[in-house]
């Protein structure tokens, strides 16, 4: 029973800084000498995804709003977070570079339904349920129209 506990916590461990050093790598490396501001979000108003899509999750919607220059995603009160051991918030910009971002479920029964995007993206085609412990696409929602 130890034995098992332990080598299920070391592979978390290892999962989860493979995750953070992934991320961290997708993170574009701050230009020297650039005196040009951050990219604010590429649209103004908002947007909704169409219906969640996949093996689970399948209910619900994505709201995207540009709010202080940057991009602010939001689950429909419908969305399911899937009943997985580690579900994060995924997304997919119009030039195919994947991010993946938070956890969906935090300490106790408290849920990250909202998520501020980190100013490197600057654009979202899709919102993916990822779990990162199978490392598998649980279900994935897309906007029909990217912002240009």
């Amino acid at each position: 029973m130890f034995r098992k506990s332990l080598a299920l916590t070391l592979a978390t461990a290892l999962s989860s800084a493979a995750i953070v050093a992934t991320v961290r790598a997708a993170e574009p490396a701050p230009a020297m000498n650039d005196s040009k501001p951050a990219m604010a979000a590429r649209f103004e108003g908002t947007r909704i995804s169409n219906k969640f899509a996949g093996a689970k999750a399948n209910k619900g919607y994505v709201t995207e709003n540009a709010r202080d220059g940057k991009i602010v995603l939001t689950f429909s009160d419908d969305f399911v977070i899937p009943d997985t051991p580690a579900p994060h918030w995924q997304v997919v910009d119009s030039a195919g570079n994947t991010y993946l971002l938070q956890r969906l479920k935090i300490k106790g029964d408290k849920v990250n339904q909202t998520i501020t995007l980190p100013a490197y993206i600057h654009d979202v085609r899709k919102v993916q349920i990822w779990c990162a412990w199978a490392e598998v696409n649980l279900g994935e929602a897309s906007f029909q129209d990217n912002a240009k």
